[in-house]
């Protein structure tokens, strides 16, 4: 560019860097604004134009972050998996601290960050019948999750708090669609759904029987 061109910096900003947007900011302002609308409307009522507005930048930045909207769910639900994870912590490997209060706090965890952010829950609930995409995702999510829990059941056996009985894995695998089945209907708009005041305690009450056979 030629130089002739760019503005003289003012005293009061010459020798200092200016301050501007940044990538990582721009990304943060959509899925801020997405969320903000998908509260108002399904995803399907809303365009990439509405999006790149809700975020205060044209279409064609919009699309240099994401390839589509869709795509833009995809991140939120990402994003809601990763805070649902570091609320959860280190809960699962502190069970013989405390049974009940170690299962509370994981469950609980996902229960908090599925509250906090109930719109994107329901755009995913939405998505996951037609995106391959957020079906890929959501089954490494399941995945992990179900792997935490056979590692806390088998712990949980070995000292000898839980009883043996169905195959860890079996079990993990049961309980944990259980919990994503019940977060969706409650948070994501599919009902019937558990109350959303009563369902970290049946979750967990289901949770001590099937574990601990109590």
């Amino acid at each position: 560019m030629d130089s002739a061109l760019e503005p003289t910096p003012s005293p009061s900003t010459r020798g200092r860097r200016t301050r501007g947007i940044s990538g990582d900011d721009r990304e943060r302002a959509i899925l801020a604004g997405a969320e903000r609308l998908l509260a108002e409307r399904p995803l399907s009522e809303i365009s990439v134009d509405d999006l790149a507005r809700s975020a205060g930048i044209s279409r064609p930045t919009f699309y240099f972050y994401f390839a589509s909207k869709e795509q833009v769910v995809l991140s939120l639900l990402d994003k809601l998996v990763q805070e649902a994870r570091e609320r959860r912590g280190e809960a699962l490997l502190s069970l013989d601290r405390g049974e009940e209060q170690g299962w509370r706090a994981a469950i609980g965890a996902f229960v908090a960050t599925f509250a906090a952010h109930r719109s994107a829950a329901a755009a995913s609930a939405a998505a996951l019948s037609s995106s391959a995409a957020v079906q890929e995702l959501w089954s490494q999510v399941m995945e992990q999750f179900i792997e935490d829990g056979v590692v806390a059941i088998e712990a949980e056996r070995r000292r000898g708090a839980a009883p043996e009985g169905i195959p860890a894995r079996d079990l993990a695998t049961s309980l944990s669609w259980m919990v994503e089945r019940n977060l969706f209907a409650t948070f994501g708009s599919q009902g019937p759904a558990v109350a959303e005041d009563r369902l970290l305690d049946t979750l967990v009450s289901i949770y001590m029987q099937a574990v601990y056979q109590r």
